[in-house]
């Protein structure tokens, strides 16, 4: 029997607080985002909105009971989700945010290999509908959780940095 997640709109995943979004929600999407692609790993990353944490760690659990490693780098920009799931050679990357939405709103934006963004019939829509189902992949071993946060930041300011020639820069007098 399933349920449908109202929460899925028309190119992303985000809800209200409480009334289509919750812990346990993420957790169904979570695995469903690890079903569809038959995932080894996910990176996550997740904004300040007070929430955030909190489903971040649910998808970690719902990542890691299916056999994936959750690859942790933090609060974090969704653009550093989607270059850490290139640079890391991740399956996929799940980035906790509502974007401009209110306060009593959450939600996720999730890219493919090499942060390829989710086709909506073979991939959006087949997420929703596994997790509407729960219908997961069956574990053949627990993942691991690798908190790769204070690397990621490195190397993702390297790269940002690496675009500019700082030589060109002229001195700034305050």
């Amino acid at each position: 029997m399933s349920e449908e997640l109202t929460c899925f709109k028309a190119y992303d995943i985000r809800g209200e607080l409480g009334v289509n979004f919750d812990s346990e929600i993420v957790r169904r999407i979570g695995k469903a985002v690890v079903t569809h692609f038959d995932a080894e790993s996910v990176i996550i990353g997740y904004d300040a909105r007070k929430t955030s944490k909190e489903f971040a760690d649910a998808l970690k659990e719902a990542v890691c009971e299916l056999g994936a490693d959750a690859f942790m780098i933090g609060l974090a920009g969704t653009e550093e989700m989607y270059w850490a799931v290139t640079h890391f050679e991740a399956s996929a990357g799940i980035e906790v945010t509502a974007s401009h939405n209110p306060i009593n709103y959450n939600g996720l934006k999730i890219v493919k290999k090499h942060s390829l963004p989710l086709l909506q019939e073979q991939d959006f829509l087949k997420i929703k509908k596994i997790a509407e189902c729960k219908k997961w992949k069956d574990p053949y071993k627990l993942g691991l959780v690798k908190d790769i946060s204070a690397q990621a930041k490195k190397k993702y300011v390297e790269k940002v940095i690496s675009f500019v020639d700082v030589k060109k820069f002229k001195p700034i007098k305050v």
